[in-house]
């Protein structure tokens, strides 16, 4: 940690400072995710971050803007990214926009000398995240992509076990992200039903699922048997502000077409020769976050469900039997992550973006503490993944007759 005793640290190229002003581009449902996780990063785990200044929420809707800002404590609400950019008192920011947002205010950021912190997918496309890349080696400065369920304490047990050779080696990843958020036909158009294939549920939550196996059975090799669908065409238009997922905006009578898919599945081979198979939706009806998977390996298997966050399952050779364990102390990012640090006291989805917003903070300040978020190279392996299942689903498989 360096200079943590003076209370000052030295940030990746730049000048030493004793405190780390941040900021959130985006005042959405992930927007407040990532202010939030600010607010309470400094109040978890070991002492020696530096102060953290909650400077400033944009957004391009004033008050929605100014709400967030008042709600997570911070001095003040902008309504465009640039006057993020141009601040002296801001030194990292979290964007947290639409997709096809993300390179031009990424690549603003990082030429002000910001840290970023990016929401996924990294990019719309494949040739954004390389640029995004080169723009990040050029400004040295950190620059994170928002993969946050990587932060769950069970998500971490489980590649700690794969990692060790105690489940023995990966064989079967099987994985699902089901979400109900498109299932009405009237859920009014939002960004998230426009950019064309890929752009739909396996961008939106899809990379997710497909960052989370690569983390628990290392990189990819190939990608068989996509099938993208749209089951809803169209969709209306808000007369107002669409926020999130939610509804509850007036709606015109005019309908535009969905440009993009409501349903994902695929089977992926890993390098290690592990196979995967994979299923995301956002018109699974009666599940609004419904995100899991069952891991089976050589001598054992695991098994996680985001519905119960604090726990998973596990069994092997070992114990011969097939036992629910309960994340506690002893589990990555619950010693000291939690107010009430107790075993059995659980945890949520939310405190992952704390744990997410904690390690990006400690890697721009240099304390060795949490592992280090997902880098922009990994946001582009991400974006060329989804465009390998898109290339997939482009193949002629029908059958004859």
């Amino acid at each position: 940690m360096a200079g943590a005793a003076a209370g000052r640290f030295e940030s990746k190229g730049s000048a030493v400072k004793s405190s780390i002003g941040v900021a959130v581009i985006g005042a959405g449902m992930a927007g407040r995710a990532h202010a939030q996780g600010y607010r309470s990063a400094s109040t978890v785990f070991a002492a020696g971050l530096p102060e953290v200044r909650l400077v400033a929420i944009a957004d391009a809707n004033e008050t929605l803007g100014a709400d967030a800002a008042r709600r997570y404590g911070y001095e003040r609400a902008e309504t465009d990214w640039e006057a993020i950019a141009a601040a002296p008192d801001i030194d990292a920011v979290s964007v947290v926009v639409a997709n096809t947002l993300h390179r031009e205010i990424v690549e603003g950021l990082l030429a002000a000398g910001k840290h970023v912190l990016c929401e996924k997918p990294l990019a719309p496309t494949v040739e954004d995240a390389r640029a995004m890349v080169q723009a990040a080696e050029k400004a040295d400065r950190v620059a994170a992509v928002g993969f946050s369920f990587r932060r769950s304490p069970a998500v971490g047990a489980i590649r700690e076990r794969v990692a060790s050779g105690e489940l023995g080696r990966p064989l079967h990843f099987n994985g699902h992200y089901w979400c109900d958020y498109g299932c009405s036909a009237d859920a009014p158009m939002s960004w998230r039903y426009k950019g064309g294939p890929g752009s739909g549920a396996l961008a939106d939550i899809g990379s997710h699922l497909i960052d989370m196996a690569e983390f628990l059975c290392g990189p990819v090799e190939s990608v068989h048997g996509a099938v993208l669908s749209t089951v809803i065409p169209d969709r209306p238009v808000p007369l107002g502000t669409a926020i999130g997922h939610a509804g509850g905006v007036e709606l015109s009578d005019r309908r535009e077409a969905v440009e993009n898919e409501d349903m994902a599945t695929f089977t992926a081979t890993f390098q290690s020769g592990a196979v995967g198979t994979f299923s995301v939706s956002r018109v699974a009806h009666g599940l609004p976050n419904a995100l899991g998977f069952e891991l089976f390996c050589a001598d054992g298997s695991a098994a996680f469900d985001v519905s119960r966050p604090a726990e998973f399952t596990v069994s092997d050779r070992v114990s011969g039997d097939h036992r629910r364990v309960l994340t506690g102390p002893e589990h990555p990012y619950i010693a000291g992550g939690l107010a009430m640090d107790f075993p059995g006291v659980a945890h949520g989805i939310n405190d992952f973006f704390t744990y997410q917003a904690r390690a990006f903070l400690e890697e721009i300040a240099g304390v060795d503490g949490l592992p280090r978020c997902a880098d922009f190279a990994a946001g582009l392996r991400n974006l060329e993944l989804l465009d390998a299942v898109v290339r997939s689903a482009g193949s002629d498989g029908s059958l004859p007759g």
